[in-house]
């Protein structure tokens, strides 16, 4: 038996907020310089290299890659052998959003749904957790942006609607949202399960390594011909026109009931945020 301290646990989850709002990792950095390579869009050209200077400033300057730091979204794989000591797993999780968001001076955006009245620290955070095997715990922050999530659709489609189906709601997702999402974006795809496994299941997609595709060789040809389908659509970098919609598709699954086919799309815009750390 592993003991791993509530404090611990916040201070990691205090350096992580900031890192995932000040560092875009690499992948994503990779993916926007060949697209700039292959647009053609004057416009979408610029865009694209104002995006990359954006993304540099802010690590040099340790500044937030986008002014909207997002909810945060925290996914925990604990494992079975671990024993957390020193208070609660969601108060040392809140604590960590609340120091991370503060020392960082990042954008407090969490309010109560219905009065709108700010929490002041940007919590309570949105927290997953999954029991492994093992002695470790994989803390993963994933600060979301409304932009992009205000734009995410979830449909209970029929079984008949098949893949075809399933394409056909991916694409008319991105074409109703447009320029909102600030493309180019990401698309975290989940379907099957319930609807709340669907919608868990496109969001889990976007912590993939974004371009890697799916292991299953099936799902990687359906995640590539959904990127060449979105891309098609025209709407380009900030919805200006191009070829640059989106810079890549993540497609999750998971089995379903006989009488359904839950399908929901989780777009994430390029600011594809999301740090971990291994306790």
């Amino acid at each position: 038996m592993k003991e791993i301290t509530a404090e611990t646990i916040s201070g990691a989850v205090e350096k992580l907020c900031v890192e995932a709002c000040c560092h875009l990792g690499e992948d994503v950095k990779s993916l926007l310089r060949q697209a700039r390579e292959k647009e053609e869009s004057p416009f979408g050209m610029q865009i694209l290299d104002q995006l990359l200077r954006n993304i540099d400033t802010a690590e040099t300057e340790h500044l937030p890659v986008c002014q909207d730091t997002g909810m945060a979204v925290i996914f925990l794989e604990i494992g079975q052998d671990v024993h957390i000591t020193g208070g609660g797993l969601t108060d040392a999780v809140n604590e960590g959003v609340r120091r991370g968001y503060q020392k960082g001076y990042l954008r407090k955006s969490v309010l109560t749904p219905l009065k709108r009245e700010n929490t002041g620290d940007n919590t309570p955070a949105v927290l997953h957790t999954e029991i492994t095997e093992g002695d470790r715990m994989k803390i993963t922050v994933a600060p979301k942006g409304f932009g992009s999530e205000n734009m995410s659709r979830i449909g209970m489609l029929k079984p008949s609607d098949g893949i075809e189906g399933v394409k056909k709601f991916v694409l008319d997702t991105m074409i109703r949202a447009g320029a909102n999402p600030c493309p180019p974006v990401i698309l975290g795809v989940g379907i099957g399960g319930t609807m709340e496994k669907a919608a868990y299941l496109s969001k889990k997609a976007l912590l993939r390594k974004a371009g890697a595709p799916n292991p299953d060789p099936d799902l990687a040809a359906l995640e590539q011909e959904l990127l060449a389908s979105v891309n098609k659509t025209g709407i380009g970098p900030q919805g200006l026109g191009g070829r640059t919609t989106a810079l890549a598709v993540s497609v999750e699954t998971f089995p379903t009931h006989l009488a359904a086919l839950p399908v929901a799309v989780n777009i994430q815009c390029h600011v594809a945020r999301h740090a971990e750390a291994v306790l």
